[in-house]
């Protein structure tokens, strides 16, 4: 069986639902990227991966998957029939690299990252400038098209959803983008991507609740 350790509403969240949109049996372990430690066992994290950042994806031989492109990949092609990325040969596949590619270093590590890990504000100010230009491609990409990449949803949608449901808390709200906003509600409105996320949610409130 495949396990993924996650971090509640962190990028791993995008894995949790490509898994749960190509219906598979996954172990879930909650690792809190503060401390390091897995919850389910006060075991090190680092020991799982040296990274200490989610997802980690572990294989059914036991291999470790990092880093949520090759992360979403690897899901996709566990399960073609699910249709989560196209087919080999097919020119969209590289298209999904592209948006996975995007939203990984435009959105993720250019903006999102270092607003949440960031100290310092004035080291914000370039992300926050440049956020708007970035979030127009996909705006514009998404005016006339239901998803990312070809005409179902993909691993891509999945990364996306992710990263525009970061970005209220992060102060950006994307009502400024019809074509946005009307995509993540069509994206929140699929079983699989609103379990997820409530899913998700509920175990941070948990976690919010807590002692430290």
């Amino acid at each position: 069986m495949l396990q993924l350790y996650f971090f509640p509403m962190a990028c791993s969240l995008a894995s949790r639902i490509a898994l749960m949109e190509a219906g598979l049996d996954v172990h879930y372990h909650l690792a809190h990227i503060w401390t390091k430690k897995v919850v389910d066992d006060g075991s090190d994290f680092l020991g799982v991966s040296p990274k200490g950042a989610v997802p980690v994806l572990v294989l059914e031989n036991g291999e470790r998957l990092t880093e949520s492109a090759a992360v979403l990949q690897y899901i996709a092609d566990v399960k073609p029939e699910a249709g989560l990325a196209p087919a080999f040969g097919d020119p969209d596949r590289y298209r999904l690299q592209e948006w996975l590619s995007f939203v990984g270093a435009e959105i993720h590590k250019a903006f999102l990252f270092p607003t949440f890990w960031c100290k310092d504000d004035g080291s914000l100010a370039k992300p926050r400038a440049r956020v708007a230009e970035t979030l127009s491609m996909p705006a514009t990409h998404l005016a006339d098209r239901e998803f990312l990449v070809g005409n179902r949803f993909t691993v891509a949608d999945a990364h996306l959803t992710w990263a525009l449901l970061l970005l209220r808390p992060a102060g950006v709200d994307i009502a400024q983008w019809p074509s946005l906003s009307a995509y993540l509600e069509r994206m929140q409105a699929r079983p699989a991507v609103r379990e997820a996320i409530a899913t998700e949610m509920a175990l941070r409130k948990t976690m919010a609740a807590s002692p430290a």
